[in-house]
């Protein structure tokens, strides 16, 4: 017995440490080459999604602005990650994908520079949104451009809605106006 309790605490505390890395922990930097403190964004709901400009999924840049326009305050934000992973569909740079979406979409939620969402340069962000074992909710591996991920007001991943579904949709919508 006595050697059981010092196991079941450090397999808790083990437990414990691994969950409390949250968004607030991570930067990245934005499309303007400034680093950026997910920890501003405490007590906002966010919606973090990988883009592309030459994607089949590129016009929901349009569905993200409008979301962003009713609902971008000081309760819900959107933050954009350019990435290449898949078809080579962002082969820009930062400053070409700018001002494309500046001047297609119109866009005017934060873009951060391009990165890697999958893949063995995943970026850090990426791998904890991405991970159980990291974000302590679920495993959602990025599967396309579009990818959207839920975060709560305390940082927390609370869901993962697949590329081609709308910003728009139920599920986002319901998720927005929770506790508003």
């Amino acid at each position: 017995m006595k050697h059981i309790l010092p196991a079941i605490f450090i397999l808790i505390s083990t437990f414990s440490f691994a969950q409390t890395k949250t968004f607030y922990d991570f930067t990245a930097t934005n499309i303007d080459g400034e680093k950026v403190s997910m920890s501003q964004y405490k007590g906002k709901k966010v919606l973090v999604v990988n883009v592309a400009s030459e994607c089949g999924n590129t016009p929901q840049y349009a569905k993200l602005e409008e979301l962003y326009d009713k609902y971008g305050s000081e309760k819900f934000a959107i933050i954009a990650f350019p990435a290449n992973n898949f078809g080579e569909q962002e082969p820009g740079s930062n400053a070409q994908i700018k001002q494309f979406c500046t001047e297609h979409f119109h866009v005017t939620f934060p873009m951060m520079s391009k990165i890697s969402v999958t893949g063995d340069d995943i970026d850090p962000l990426y791998a904890w949104l991405t991970t159980k074992s990291e974000n302590g909710v679920l495993d959602a591996p990025v599967t396309w451009n579009f990818q959207k991920f839920m975060i709560d007001e305390n940082g927390h991943v609370v869901g993962s809605v697949k590329p081609k579904t709308n910003p728009d949709t139920k599920e986002i919508l319901d998720w927005i106006e929770e506790n508003k």
